[in-house]
Order: C-alpha cells, then structure tokens, then sequence
C-alpha cells in the first residue's frame, strides 16, 4: 500500500506562516488600493470641479467668453451656450461635439456622471456638469478628468507587493528558524532513543532545560524507559528463573534414565518410571502455570458476567477435596463483574497455599466493604484466606509474589511446587481492578483479595 507522502513539521509551519502572512498583506494591499484610489478620485473629482466653477465664474464676469480655455493637466473642459453650441473649451474639446448630453436638473446647479467614454475621447472620465444662468438661456459647463484605475498607479502596487513579497520571507525565515531551534531538542531525543538498545537500555533522554512540552516529553520517554528496563529485568529474571525451573525436572529425569541405561538388569524400571512421571508432572505443572501467565500478561480476556463471589466459593470448597478443614465465612449478595474461571483459579491458587501451610484449619471471608471515601465507596467486594500456619515474615511479602520465588519454608513442605501459583492470583486480581496482598493476623498468613464493584449490578 502506498503511503501518503508528507512535509516535515518544519515545511509545513513555514508554509503555513508563509501563507498566513501572504494572505495579510494581500488584504492589506487590498486596504491601502481601496483606499488611495478613493483619496486620488476625490483629489481629481475636485480638480474637474474647481475648473468647472472657475469656468462659470468667468462666464459670469465675461459674458463673451470665447475660444480657448486653460485648465490644469488632465481636466477637459468645455463651454456650450443656451444653443448648446461649443463656445469654448481645452483641446480638441474646442472644435469638437458637446463631450455629454446630461445636463443638471431644473433646480439644481451640476450633476456629475462618469462616462465611458465621453464623445471625442477614449477612456472613462468622471465628468461635472455646471449650469450657469444667462439672459439668453442657460449655459452649461463640462469638465472631465480621468477615472482613477484600480491599482492607481504601477508604482504604487509594485512597491506594495516588493513590500509584501520581503515580508512573507523574512516571515518564512523566522518561521524556519524558531520552528527549527524548538525542533532541536526533539531531534536529540529522536537520535538518542535510536541509539538505544536492549543491551544498553540504561541509557536516558536528555531532559532540556527549558520548562515546556519538550521538556514534558524527554520525562515521558525517560518514564518509559524506566518501565521498559523493568520490563527486561522482569524478564530476564523471568527467563533465568524459568529456565532453571525446566532444568531441574528434565536433569532429574535424564539422570534416572541414563542410570537405569547403564544398569538395566539391575534397574527397578516400575520404580524408574514412576519417578520419572513425577519430574513430567513437575515439568508439566511448570509449563501450564507459564502458559498462563503469558494469557494473562496479554490480558486474553474471556466473556465477563456478573459473579456472585460468595456462591463461587460455596461451590468450589464443596467440590473439591482438602486435607486441612476449611471454614467459611460467607456474606450474601457480594458481587463482582470478571471472568468466572479465573477467579476459581485465583481461589484455588489461595487455597492451595493455604492448605500447604496451615496446621489444621483453613478460614474463608466473603464479605463487602464499605469505603467511607473516595470514587469506589461502597463497592468492595472483599475475599480473605487464612491459615492457622506459622505465617510469613512482612520482609516476605512482597517477595511471595514474584515468579518463581519460593521460601525455605515452601520447598520443605512442597518439593514440586512451582512458585507460580501466588503471582498467577495477583496477576488475575490486577486483571480485575483489584489488589491481592498479605496483611497482618494473630495467626498464620492472611491473604486479602479485593475488587472494586462500581461495575456490578448494584445490589443492596
């Protein structure tokens, strides 16, 4: 598929600038023509007028004004008699027809009207019509003078677009170079981001010092870049751990085979194959609990449904067959929105440790909790486990629910345990918007799941 092309950040603002600033002068020059050409038609409409009444006022004092008339550059004028003769006039106004037809009205004095173009000329001309009084007759008056064009004059609009056209460069240039100076920093964390690897992942963005988004941005990076070599300590622990868990089984299994290889005649084989059942079913538990870590890091989610966590519990203390005697403590109307199976595999995970640690009773709590406070008021629901064991030191706590890790405590009384089992069910509870942690008891290890049910049917 072919990708749309696009301009770097620094083109398109400069473009944009550019553009922005053409469009302003373009009005601007708009303004100032509009302008300009309505003060120089006004200067001319008042030349033509000035040299009509000059006229009439001649006329008034000369009755027998004749021939040529002067006037000043650009103004045609002209003189009819009550015969509407030419009598008078400027150039070729002189010898020519009357230059207009329209006369002013019976009581006013002059009209004025442009005409494109006046008889004998080329050209539209603004032209001024005065009526001067005679015992004869009324006399009339012409006077025209160029229109002013709409650019006025070449001059004026060649100095304006120079003017505009050095205006949107140097825009443009500015533009560039403040887009390019707060780009720099960006394109330093670009090539130091490039430059990092997973071997060398402990390298950092440089923070600029100035207090704005790229600055915002170099502390997102390095925040991610925090959580990402989390991530690959996590994993190459994960790894290192996994693989010596996997080791463990298979040598003890290769170990019994090659022995029993070199003395077969010698070799209880039924033993041998028991023995070597044990280690696949520890290397088989060891693989299932990965696996679902793995679905659970990518989230795989199931269809969800409204649980009632005490009824879950109820059902699944019933089925299943432990050594230690459990007790629960059940509250009715507890429920959560999540993903049935993995709940039971979350409580089955508690149990399990519960029952390997306890000394003869295991106490399960159902219950709801009311939060005075804050957006999940009222809307826990709360699971406990606990076992009238020996308990786990607080130093511990945290350290039970990493993968594969296991207390001196748990390998004794469980050689075949994977160390899976505690971060499946807080991973399953994270998965739920909720917290799975060890809290204090009188007694024995007390673990504490809860979950928010803001997003349950809300039931009394």
């Amino acid at each position: 598929m072919n990708r749309r092309r696009t301009w770097s950040i620094r083109v398109r603002m400069t473009v944009i600038a550019g553009t922005v600033t053409a469009l302003i002068c373009v009005v601007l020059i708009v303004l100032i023509v509009v302008g300009v050409r309505g003060e120089a038609g006004d200067y001319k409409r008042s030349k033509a007028t000035a040299a009509a009444a000059r006229v009439a006022y001649q006329v008034r004092r000369e009755p027998a004004l004749k021939g040529g008339l002067s006037a000043p550059d650009d103004v045609v004028l002209q003189l009819l008699d009550s015969r509407h003769r030419v009598i008078a006039g400027t150039g070729k106004a002189l010898s020519g027809l009357p230059i207009a037809r329209f006369r002013p009205r019976e009581r006013d004095i002059y009209s004025t009207k442009v005409l494109c173009p006046p008889r004998g000329f080329s050209g539209c001309m603004w032209v001024v019509s005065i009526r001067v009084y005679q015992p004869d007759g009324d006399w009339i008056v012409y006077a025209a003078i160029p229109t002013v064009p709409w650019y006025v004059n070449p001059s004026l609009i060649m100095f304006l677009v120079c003017v505009s056209l050095l205006a949107v460069l140097l825009v443009s240039l500015r533009a560039w170079g403040t887009v390019d100076q707060t780009l720099a920093p960006v394109d330093a964390i670009r090539l130091e981001l490039a430059e990092i690897t997973a071997s060398e992942s402990g390298r950092r963005v440089t923070v600029p010092e100035n207090r704005d988004e790229i600055r915002l941005l170099a502390e997102a990076a390095n925040a991610t870049l925090d959580r990402l070599d989390s991530a690959l300590a996590r994993q190459r622990s994960f790894t290192s751990d996994a693989s010596h868990d996997l080791r463990s089984p298979i040598a003890a299994a290769r170990a019994m085979i090659e022995e029993a290889l070199l003395y077969p005649d010698q070799t209880d084989w039924p033993k041998t194959g028991r023995a070597v059942l044990q280690s696949l079913e520890r290397l088989q538990a060891i693989v299932t609990d990965l696996l679902q870590l793995a679905r659970l890091d990518a989230a795989a989610w199931q269809d969800t449904e409204l649980i009632d966590l005490g009824a879950l519990v109820t059902i699944e203390v019933a089925r299943s067959d432990r050594t230690k005697r459990i007790v629960p403590h059940i509250q009715e109307g507890v429920t959560v929105l999540g993903d049935r199976l993995r709940l039971v595999r979350l409580l089955t995970n508690l149990l399990d440790n519960a029952e390997r640690h306890a000394e003869s009773q295991i106490d399960i709590t159902v219950r709801r909790e009311d939060s005075p406070t804050g957006p999940a008021a009222g809307s826990v629901a709360v699971l406990e486990v606990l076992d009238d064991g020996a308990g786990i030191a607080e130093k511990d706590r945290d350290l039970v629910f990493q993968r594969f890790a296991r207390l001196e405590a748990s390998k004794s009384r469980d050689p075949a345990g994977t160390g899976l089992g505690l971060p499946i069910a807080r991973e399953i509870a994270r998965l739920h918007g909720g917290t799975l942690t060890i809290e204090d008891s009188p007694k024995g290890a007390r673990f504490v799941l809860r979950i928010p049910r803001n997003r349950a049917a809300q039931n009394p």
